[in-house]
């Protein structure tokens, strides 16, 4: 069992983040929180927030920065749009192993970095009904 404790963020594949920008702040009104490079993905991610501070929804735009970006992939078959939803957990390894013992089909079966120094990994879209899901530990909440 993964136990989430809640939706970390949605992510949404693009062409640009800069492209976007205007859409996201102007028409939607969050609030840009920043952007980061994740060189070994080969992607660019900018993070938005809406809605109150200590509820906030994240929103996650991922840029290709190459060809070989998974993004770049997502992007050449099916378009721009919904890419994946993230989930906070903890203890990220224990709850990997868990899946894998339960038969559960995983992109990764080892955590990675992602964006913000959060360890992260994927479930295949094949074991959630078509939906790539992420599993997010963030680095305050890993022991050691």
């Amino acid at each position: 069992m993964v136990n989430a404790s809640a939706v970390n963020h949605i992510g949404i594949a693009v062409r640009s983040v800069d492209a976007q920008r205007g859409f996201y702040e102007d028409v939607l009104g969050a609030r840009f929180e920043g952007v980061e490079e994740v060189p070994d993905q080969h992607v660019r991610v900018a993070f938005y927030a809406l809605g109150p501070a200590d509820h906030a929804v994240r929103l996650e735009l991922l840029e290709p920065t190459s060809a070989e970006s998974p993004i770049a992939a997502f992007i050449e078959k099916r378009g721009e749009g919904l890419h994946h939803i993230a989930y906070t957990v903890r203890d990220l390894s224990a709850r990997l192993a868990e899946l894998k013992a339960q038969g559960v089909r995983l992109i990764d079966e080892r955590a990675r970095m992602g964006a913000h120094g959060a360890h992260v990994a994927f479930v295949h879209p094949k074991a959630s009904m078509g939906v790539l899901t992420e599993l997010c530990e963030h680095a305050a909440h890993r022991a050691g």
